[in-house]
């Protein structure tokens, strides 16, 4: 393919999109900071995955949390812990797309 697949959805739409994509085979991967959360940098992308971004300051709804079936956080130093979501969501696609151009993906 010659793109990637992006598309937004509503907030009042979001949960359902979800579920449909789960049950078109998507493995739903949360780009937020939790406590279950993988470092990107030790996780395996599955080969069909949709990526969840949350907004500034509040990240993921946490009634969208249970929905995921992974989380993963962008490692990082420092004091401040945190990135825009327009950033996380570029290093995002990058990873996936590196472990997806390296055969990597599960």
């Amino acid at each position: 393919e010659k793109w990637m697949p992006i598309r937004e959805v509503t907030r009042a739409g979001l949960k359902d999109y979800l579920l449909e994509l789960r049950r078109r085979g998507y493995a739903i991967v949360g780009v937020e900071q939790t406590h279950n959360s993988i470092q990107m940098d030790e996780f395996r992308f599955p080969t069909n995955a949709a990526l969840l971004l949350g907004s500034e300051k509040e990240g993921i709804d946490a009634d969208l949390l249970p929905l995921l079936d992974s989380c993963v956080e962008i490692p990082q130093a420092g004091q401040i812990r945190s990135l825009n979501v327009h950033v996380s969501g570029a290093l995002a696609v990058w990873e996936y797309t590196r472990q997806w151009r390296a055969g990597l993906c599960a």
